[in-house]
This record gives structure tokens, sequence and C-alpha cells, in this order.
């Protein structure tokens, strides 16, 4: 393997992912300032947030890891589209 097609393979399939990752804007948590604040007991006992999670996982397993948080985005982004209306239908 030639050094340009190695640097590539580590760009390509390690760092691009990782900045996808670490710069995708919905894995911010949504804020309420009007929503009270919780204990740790109650937001459970992970000192990580998903954004280290998921960083972690697509460096251990590169384009395998990213290509699950991509089915992930997805998944929420269809459970957050509301289903069409019955009503609108034609009889």
């Amino acid at each position: 393997m030639t050094p340009a097609a190695a640097w590539a393979v580590i760009i390509v399939g390690f760092v691009l992912p990782v900045l996808h990752v670490a710069l995708t804007p919905s894995l911010k948590r949504p804020t309420a300032p009007s929503a009270p604040a919780r204990g740790a007991a109650a937001q459970g006992s992970c000192p990580f947030s998903a954004r280290v999670g998921w960083l972690v996982i697509v460096l251990f397993l590169g384009p395998i890891g990213w290509l699950m948080f991509m089915a992930s985005r997805r998944r929420k982004r269809r459970a957050a589209v509301p289903a069409p209306s019955q009503d609108s239908a034609p009889s």
C-alpha cells in the first residue's frame, strides 16, 4: 500500500466520520429554561454524553461505527416526522 493510499484510508475511514459526529447539531441536548433541575440519580450514572459515546464508537469501529451513527439518526428523524392524517385522504 502506498503512503497516499494509507493516508486516504485514515482520513476517509476515521477522521471524516469523527468530524461528522463531533459537528452534528442534532446531538445537542435541548435546554428548557423553565425545566426543573434533575439530580444525578434521575439522569443516570454514565458521566459521558451521547456525543462522547458516539465518538468513542466511531473511533473504535471506524466506518462501521459511523454507519451505526447514521442509522440511529435516520431512525430518530423517521420517528419525529408526524404520520399523514387519514382525514385528508379522498374517499
